[in-house]
């Protein structure tokens, strides 16, 4: 009876920790790890294992955050940092957050027309239909639908088991680091880093457990829901590299986006397998393009004061549901215009992203080390050492990512 009861508070909680972490694996996530499975086969599996374990210790904090302190990243940036920081952190985010916004309409529209529908009625319907989804939903509401699509990014574990893999290569790859020292294998090693942790999830996930009304004797299942979800993101992800590093591989196929990989793997795998993985695509991305700007809305609001949150009204908050609104209207207008800069907009939102995720998770750390703030929830000391060393090594990737992505554009 009592662990009955248990599985139903934990599902009463369930929800934004899951939900982050998986629609972490958007239109950008599922390309890279497309691409190094088709250039190196399994050999960056074994990034997942540490990446795992940042995300989790990352994502704890930050849900940790939401549930003892009730209010949004933004609200505790701008309150303890001051304004203008929370400011200019929100124009910068604002950019980023932008051109995740394109990569993942870009995405949709892409595996559309891999199903053979034309993106220039494809991404209206699609922009119009999650348009409506949020203004016009609950909190409740869209979070179950979000869940349910959650539930669609198993369409890549099928493909991978479609794929027939040698198993036992597979899962030592897993475990056994296997360093090359190739510029594409350092740069791809950091990306799936970089494309896992994110500065837009720490707000998102902030803001849904605070709106979500999740209270402090709720915080362990709320903890295991976060476990969960960072958990079953990089499942996706191995079993995306899995796929790649299959099939394409050992032709020799090389991909740069992940429509590319879905159109590759239909002469190797038949029709399911590029079916199934053309539909996670179309999921993985449509799910971004919700979330994306609806955390655009939430830390822009926090930071300037102004009320927010799915379950206001456009009359009760008007400029989180205009910036919402108008973040996906120009996404999509820009995914219409021939020949748009895409690649040039989602190399600048990557830039813009490493280049403010160091700030954004040493501000989370200072913030939860606050005892005023958190009072006995603040971090242990080994907690310290392991977050403190995680955003440390994350800010050496990334930096390292950013001066690499823009020694091309300068050349």
């Amino acid at each position: 009876m009592k662990y009955g009861k248990n599985i139903l508070f934990f599902l009463s909680v369930m929800g934004p920790g899951i939900i982050t972490a998986n629609i972490d694996n958007d239109a950008s996530g599922i390309t890279t790890y497309s691409v190094a499975g088709a250039r190196f086969g399994y050999t960056l599996l074994w990034t997942l294992i540490p990446t795992t374990i940042a995300l989790v210790v990352i994502q704890e904090m930050i849900a940790r955050m939401g549930v003892i302190t009730g209010k949004g990243l933004s609200d505790l940036i701008r309150e303890h940092f001051g304004v203008k920081t929370a400011f200019f952190m929100m124009l910068g985010l604002f950019v980023a957050n932008f051109g995740n916004t394109v990569a993942n309409l870009a995405g949709w529209a892409a595996s559309m027309e891999i199903l053979g529908l034309s993106k220039f009625v494809m991404v209206p319907i699609g922009a119009i239909s999650i348009w409506i989804l949020v203004t016009k939903g609950s909190y409740r509401s869209v979070e179950k639908i979000l869940l349910f699509a959650c539930l669609l990014y198993f369409g890549y574990v099928i493909s991978g088991l479609m794929a027939k893999p040698e198993w036992g290569p597979v899962l030592k790859a897993a475990v056994v680091p296997q360093m090359q020292w190739d510029s594409e294998y350092i740069m791809l090693s950091i990306a799936i880093i970089g494309t896992t942790i994110t500065p837009w999830m720490q707000f998102y996930l902030q803001s849904s457990i605070v709106e979500k009304g999740i209270k402090k004797d709720q915080y362990k299942a709320s903890r295991l829901d976060v476990i969960i979800g960072c958990s079953i993101t990089d499942i996706i992800s191995f079993f995306i590299i899995v796929t790649c590093g299959a099939l394409l591989f050992p032709h020799g196929i090389r991909v740069n986006e992940a429509s590319e990989a879905a159109l590759a793997l239909k002469p190797l795998a038949g029709d399911y397998a590029y079916l199934i993985f053309s539909l996670s695509l179309a999921n993985a991305s449509l799910l971004g393009a919700i979330i994306v700007p609806l955390a655009t809305a939430y830390y822009v609001c926090e930071a300037m004061g102004w009320e927010a949150g799915i379950n206001k009204t456009f009359k009760e908050a008007p400029q989180f549901m205009w910036i919402y609104t108008m973040t996906i209207v120009l996404a999509s207008f820009v995914i219409m215009i021939p020949g748009a800069p895409l690649v040039l907009l989602m190399v600048l939102s990557a830039v813009v992203n490493g280049l403010l995720l160091p700030f954004v998770l040493i501000y989370a750390l200072l913030l939860v080390n606050n005892r005023k703030l958190m009072g006995e929830y603040t971090n242990s000391r080994t907690y310290n050492y392991i977050s403190w060393a995680t955003v440390v090594t994350i800010i050496v990737l990334t930096s390292f990512l950013v001066v690499s992505t823009l020694m091309p554009l300068k050349g």
